[in-house]
């Protein structure tokens, strides 16, 4: 074949057929064609009923236009699906259940508290992780709030902030509980007695969704909002993990958390700590620690869990210098860079992936050329099959969406 093709595994986020991340696929596609690779979207429900083609999401640079057009599998799969309780997550499952065979870039990471037990089996990061523990009761969530007077309760599958709760053991033995419903609705503070906290968490159905409790850390700036950093470790051209960038992030005033699609902000990495730790060698060496972290976790991950080629990992940073993580994000966005006026991090933050890509296309063809010489030469090497060319027939302009309730809830990511 000429050019590779990617195509981008997503999920639609309602039944309308909305992107969520629309433009940072179409910034994607006009990267992708600078380096010489083809790049389309698709979801599960676009692969036809025989399973051999797949009507996908084209964007064409030059208009501005998306259109949709049958085409052939893939040379590589760049999977951006996020967990949704819905129809479309179970047909995920089958997809990748049903094409395990696929060239992935990057594999299903596991919940929060799967990765949270494969990083304390290694004792290079146990120094870094927060005391946590598995929800099975409220009795939990007491017994822990016993040795550390600071909780964060988190869904296990949760994303951007979503369902997080603050428990905080006051100096009189009372409680003040506050955080963010699953819409990620500021949930105001709450004070009430210990005996008063499982009636309280019942309405969250904290065994149900699956919770854990996590070590509380005291992040709170001058201003009274919370901070932490948003690390993004990539997969380069020669198929290395390396540092693509470190930004801030400021919660909004009486929020919890730090996420930007919580009403948080963005700021330089420098300038945040500079307000955080006043000795300059001290903030050195902090960022040289975030980056060695970084690159090492990236690296154990995908050792135990499977090909990867990203992952943004949230950090806090107490006043000490000393580094914790808070969790492990598959499928990061990257608009963070772009707000905090970082526009080149933000530049190889969409670029890398494609390198990465190309890399991997190259090795396989490697691999398949290798292959074919030594079955010529009368063994019997095993070789994989490239994926011809996809046909590019049947094109179709995208039909804009419709407008009302189901177009309000678009999301549109950079």
């Amino acid at each position: 074949m000429t050019q590779p093709v990617l195509g981008i595994l997503t999920l639609y986020l309602n039944d309308a057929g909305s992107l969520e991340e629309r433009r940072y696929y179409e910034r994607m596609t006009t990267e992708g064609r600078k380096l010489g690779l083809h790049v389309f979207v698709f979801t599960p429900q676009d692969v036809s009923l025989s399973g051999d083609r797949i009507r996908g999401l084209f964007y064409h640079p030059g208009t501005g236009r998306w259109t949709r057009r049958w085409t052939g599998f893939p040379t590589l799969v760049f999977d951006r699906c996020r967990i949704q309780h819905s129809h479309r997550y179970d047909q995920l499952l089958k997809f990748r259940s049903r094409y395990d065979g696929l060239t992935y870039l990057n594999k299903p990471l596991r919940n929060k508290w799967q990765i949270h037990n494969l990083l304390s089996k290694d004792s290079r990061f146990g120094a870094y992780l927060p005391k946590t523990r598995y929800i099975n009761s409220v009795n939990d969530v007491r017994e822990m709030l016993r040795s550390h007077p600071l909780l964060y309760l988190k869904p296990i599958n949760g994303t951007g902030g979503r369902g997080i709760l603050r428990v905080e053991r006051l100096k009189d033995g009372s409680l003040t509980v506050q955080g963010r419903d699953k819409n990620r609705r500021i949930v105001s503070p709450q004070r009430m007695s210990s005996d008063k906290l499982g009636s309280y968490l019942s309405k969250w159905n904290l065994k149900e969704v699956r919770y854990i409790a996590q070590q509380g850390l005291q992040l709170k700036l001058p201003s009274g909002c919370v901070h932490d950093y948003r690390l993004l470790v990539q997969k380069d051209g020669e198929g290395k993990w390396t540092v693509t960038g470190c930004a801030g992030r400021i919660g909004a005033p009486g929020s919890i958390t730090a996420n930007l699609h919580g009403g948080g902000r963005a700021a330089k990495m420098d300038g945040l700590l500079e307000q955080w730790i006043t000795d300059a060698a001290k903030r050195e060496a902090v960022k040289r620690e975030v980056a060695e972290f970084g690159v090492g976790i990236a690296s154990y991950l995908e050792l135990v869990c499977g090909a990867l080629c990203e992952l943004a990992i949230d950090l806090a940073i107490d006043k000490s210098g000393r580094i914790w993580l808070i969790e492990v994000n598959p499928k990061p966005a990257r608009e963070v860079f772009f707000r905090a006026g970082e526009t080149e991090v933000y530049r190889q933050a969409i670029v890398k992936p494609l390198e990465y890509a190309l890399w991997r296309f190259k090795q396989k063809k490697r691999k398949t050329a290798s292959a074919a010489a030594a079955r010529e030469a009368g063994d019997d090497a095993d070789s994989s099959p490239v994926t011809p060319d996809p046909p590019h027939v049947d094109e179709l302009p995208l039909l804009p969406e419709k407008p009302g309730k189901s177009a309000k809830k678009k999301r549109r990511r950079l």
